[in-house]
């Protein structure tokens, strides 16, 4: 499908479910239109700390079965409690193999595909309870706005929006519906962050006032790969955008360090670019060998690396780096500051300090005695054994769940889903700007002030079983 249908099929789609409008941070323009920082907003429902009614067995429908829908499809069937009801993805072979993965459970998914719009019927059922999204970013708000305006709950991976004005529309429809609006962000869940979080609650670091995020995942010849993302999206994105365009990885771990939307909440940002030494090269590569290439090594790429610095209300920082274009290892950072000590995780070994040593590695393994928390005791181990990510993927799965069977709040609510994705048109209106400062909105119309932190206990629950 071609880049200019694609676009036509997507607004034809907006359209229909009231989603179009002018958003100014996608222009030129150098004014922010104030109306999309809502000032003055008065808050419908707080969904931070919202316990919606309990779910004995949950029903899911999973929209996107490329990339991480696959694994998503394995993950919940190894979940008590999980009925998978749905499957859809716009190419047929693609919902066929994700149904294969279920030979021999009890799950038996009708499936949707070869239209655009067979998600709709997913959301319209009567006898699903979660919409569970893995599709390009641009579907992310639309299918979750349509799936709680029918009265489900919905999930979606990272980015959960890509304007300001898709921000306000999760967060609304939100608290209208009641419904909750869950950002798929796993790094929160992953071993070492979850370490240090509790470490943190517990007054080892003292107070943390700064703290460093990133996604530098070298994707240049992923992205260019004809059968990688489909239709190119991914490649197409950082070929259009410049700005911290996938900075949830770095961002969703060191929010909930520094208690942002629960105690503390971002007041303003400023953003900086490298040009692109990498995309275009290896465009024009490609295309020396292969016609297909031609259009690709036209356009004007996004810059290599990215570095988006922010300051808080209580006057602490955060920092977040997005490069998916350099020769460099992986690195999420994953670093917190605080007046005791400090934690990185990258690079490697992981590394936790107080005054001006290092813990060496047998002190190491006496904090992770101590500060482990009770959530992944109880399914960490597991969960490395059915994997995502090592097992992030799975303890995040699995908690969603039992919150959801439960009737208790979720770790990471719609107030996250649209800070954390709102730092990318953040970022690209500070770049359009000379690298200004940008406010930063406030989602929870400051309910910050008291809402209650992330609480990463089990909360007197935690009986969902994991089925082997």
């Amino acid at each position: 499908m071609s880049n200019n249908r694609r676009d036509f099929i997507k607004k034809s789609s907006l359209a229909g479910l009231g989603l179009t409008g002018v958003n100014l941070l996608q222009t030129k323009n150098t004014e922010i239109s104030s109306a999309l920082y809502k000032r003055g907003r008065t808050q419908h429902t707080n969904m931070c700390g919202y316990a919606a009614p309990k779910i004995d067995t949950v029903r899911v429908g999973i929209i996107g079965l490329g990339q991480r829908g696959p694994g998503a499809v394995s993950r919940l069937s190894k979940i008590q409690g999980v009925e998978i009801k749905a499957l859809c993805d716009i190419r047929p072979e693609k919902a066929e193999r994700a149904k294969a993965r279920l030979k021999g459970t009890k799950h038996n998914p009708d499936l949707y595909s070869g239209g655009s719009m067979e998600w709709k019927k997913v959301c319209e059922r009567t006898d699903i309870d979660l919409i569970y999204i893995c599709t390009p970013w641009d579907w992310h708000t639309p299918m979750c706005v349509y799936a709680m305006e029918h009265d489900k709950h919905a999930v979606t991976e990272v980015p959960a929006a890509t304007t300001l004005e898709e921000c306000w529309q999760l967060v609304e429809t939100s608290e209208r519906t009641k419904k909750h609006c869950m950002i798929l962000e796993n790094c929160c869940y992953d071993f070492f962050e979850m370490l240090t979080l509790n470490m943190i609650k517990k007054g080892f670091f003292g107070e943390v006032f700064h703290a460093e995020g990133a996604y530098i995942h070298d994707l240049l010849e992923l992205n260019f790969k004809k059968d990688g993302y489909y239709d190119m999206w991914r490649l197409d994105e950082n070929a259009t955008r410049d700005g911290s365009l996938y900075p949830t990885h770095g961002l969703g771990p060191i929010s909930w360090a520094m208690d942002i939307n629960r105690g503390d909440q971002m007041d303003y940002l400023v953003s900086i670019s490298t040009n692109d030494f990498t995309m275009r090269a290896h465009a024009e590569e490609l295309a020396a060998e292969d016609p297909y290439y031609n259009t690709w090594a036209s356009k004007n790429y996004r810059g290599n690396m990215n570095t988006t610095t922010i300051k808080t209300k209580k006057g602490k920082t955060l920092m977040v780096q997005h490069d998916v274009s350099s020769p460099r290892p992986y690195s999420r950072i994953h670093l917190v500051t605080g007046t005791k000590g400090i934690a990185r995780k990258y690079p490697s070994p992981a590394r936790i300090a107080t005054g001006h040593e290092w813990k060496t590695e047998a002190e190491f393994k006496e904090l992770e005695k101590e500060y482990t928390p009770e959530l992944i005791s109880t399914v960490g181990e597991m969960a490395k054994k059915i994997g995502g990510h090592g097992g992030m993927d799975f303890i995040m799965d699995w908690r969603l769940i039992d919150c959801l069977r439960n009737g208790i709040s979720l770790d990471m609510d719609v107030y996250d889903a649209a800070l954390w994705s709102a730092i990318a048109p953040l970022s690209e209106a500070s770049l359009r700007n000379r690298s200004t400062s940008i406010d930063i909105p406030d989602f929870t119309a400051g309910s910050w002030k008291t809402n209650t932190p992330v609480d990463i206990t089990l909360r007197g629950v935690g009986n969902t079983k994991v089925i082997e």
